[in-house]
């Protein structure tokens, strides 16, 4: 028999089922929200050592900026016409001083140009106004202005110049102003950083970097005359940087950068600073550059020494030929010769004719310096006084004043076998040549392509002596000749205009 169990039992449950399923329908809370993990705590990772030089470089060359910008300025120059088309092409093929843009605008008011205008750079060596520049950014210039990086700007005028090393001094009147610091050049190393500042194509205070490339640097330019000793740099200059520094990572100036060998060859060259400071100085206070001198031209003995030059010069490997005497200047009161082979001065060995140039400019005007010069297979020793660079120095001339005319009847072959014709000198003729020497045979004519004209002997010269014997006329000359080994080389010591020289004629 089936159990049943009491309605009111069933009844009960049901509510009460039904009571606690509605209960829980209804309340029934509210999905919550997707709750977000806190971020787990990142290991601490120093950073890579790489990562720590990239920034401190980075530091570095903000800090270079800007310490040495305040003292950097802009020099805009108006220059006196010069009557002729200005170019514009600034970026010869080879080294280029110009400046940023030399223009010269048509003036349609005046229906004639407006005066040639460029823009240049500088810096300030003295809190007083002095800046230092190019002498290239400032020759012929009518006007003058100096515009600092705070946005004043001053009239200015030139201090000094110099030529010879390109460098020039301005002064702004002007107080308190922030000074670049110069290095010492001499502790530059190749292969350290370099920074420049400038006005490239009138991009006021652009800022590159670069290393130093090569130091002593010389025999750039086509006036050999210049003193030349530059710091290469591939730090990117271009016209207008011309007379900014090149500083290092410490701020400290270790050049002004001058030249550019086209564009974007990462080829620039900077006057070291070590010059800067003795030139600068000079300029500051005298307003011209005092250079003690000795009157020589001068050949080192090396590649560029004249393959005719080898056989005469082989008892030596390294030292400087003089190859001319000046007239009237301190080496021809001397007892140094052409042809002679400096190898010391005051005991400094000099294997170049930039050593022999930098050993006589650290002497002082009327100081003596002693020469170790080898001649004729023998060492002596020879003592010059120093005088005082005048300038110009008297160039050497090809040729003289009046034409040298004699009788053909006074007129010898004795050079005929080495491609000249020679006559006796008199004293008029020397007169008329202006030439100081009574003693010698004079050169009539040289044949194109002769051993003579190989050498370099040209017409009016005056043959003074062959191979340390006297000549006096073409018959000495003859006998002196008779003797020397032509494969060897014939030492003929010769006077032409402006001073002595010596020629080395080979046989064909």
């Amino acid at each position: 028999m089936r159990k049943f169990l009491p309605a009111c039992f069933l009844l009960i449950t049901t509510i009460r089922g039904g009571d606690c399923l509605g209960q829980d329908n209804a309340r029934l809370p509210e999905k919550a929200p997707a709750v977000i993990p806190a971020p787990r705590p990142e290991p601490v990772v120093p950073p890579s050592p790489a990562k720590t030089i990239a920034q401190q470089l980075n530091d570095a060359f903000v800090n270079v900026f800007e310490r040495v910008a305040p003292a950097v300025v802009i020099i805009d120059v108006i220059k006196k016409p010069t009557g002729e088309s200005e170019t514009s092409d600034y970026f010869p093929d080879f080294f280029s001083r110009q400046g940023p843009g030399d223009s010269t605008a048509p003036d349609s008011s005046a229906g004639r140009r407006k005066p040639p205008q460029s823009e240049g750079s500088g810096f300030v060596i003295q809190s007083s106004g002095y800046i230092l520049t190019n002498n290239h950014v400032v020759a012929g210039a009518e006007k003058i202005n100096v515009r600092l990086k705070d946005g004043r700007a001053f009239p200015a005028r030139l201090a000094g110049t110099d030529e010879k090393s390109d460098i020039a001094v301005v002064k702004i009147e002007a107080s308190d102003l922030p000074v670049a610091e110069l290095a010492d050049s001499e502790s530059v190393r190749v292969g350290e950083i370099a920074c420049a500042i400038g006005v490239p194509y009138n991009l006021d205070y652009s800022f590159t970097t670069g290393v130093v490339s090569a130091k002593g640097r010389n025999k750039l330019e086509l006036n050999n005359d210049n003193y030349e000793d530059f710091i290469q740099t591939d730090a990117s200059i271009n016209p207008g940087n011309s007379g900014g520094p090149l500083v290092n990572l410490d701020g400290k100036v270790i050049g002004m950068n001058t030249l550019i060998n086209g564009l974007n060859r990462g080829l620039g060259f900077a006057i070291p600073s070590n010059m800067l400071r003795e030139v600068g100085d000079q300029l500051i206070h005298m307003g011209r550059m005092i250079r003690p001198y000795i009157g020589v031209r001068i050949t080192s003995i090396g590649e560029d020494t004249p393959d005719h030059y080898g056989t005469v010069f082989n008892g030596v490997k390294k030292g400087v030929i003089v190859d001319t005497i000046l007239s009237d200047t301190p080496a021809s009161k001397s007892d140094l010769r052409q042809a002679d082979v400096i190898t010391e001065v005051d005991g400094v060995a000099v294997g170049s004719d930039r050593e022999l140039q930098k050993q006589i400019l650290n002497k002082k005007v009327g100081a003596t310096v002693q020469l170790t010069v080898f001649r004729k297979g023998k060492v002596i020793k020879v003592s010059v006084l120093t005088g005082e660079l005048p300038t110009p120095v008297a160039q050497t001339g090809a040729g003289g004043p009046g034409e040298a005319q004699e009788p053909e009847s006074a007129r010898q072959d004795s050079g005929r076998s080495y491609g000249m014709q020679l006559q006796e000198l008199t004293k008029e003729l020397a007169a008329n040549l202006g030439i100081s020497t009574n003693n010698g045979v004079l050169v009539i004519t040289v044949a194109p392509e002769s051993p003579a004209a190989k050498a370099g002997i040209i017409a009016k010269d005056v043959i003074t002596a062959v191979d340390d014997k006297p000549v006096k006329d073409p018959a000495g000359f003859k006998d002196a000749a008779k003797g020397a080994d032509t494969k060897r080389g014939v030492l003929c010591y010769v006077e032409r205009p402006g001073g002595k020289t010596f020629f080395v004629i080979k046989a064909d």
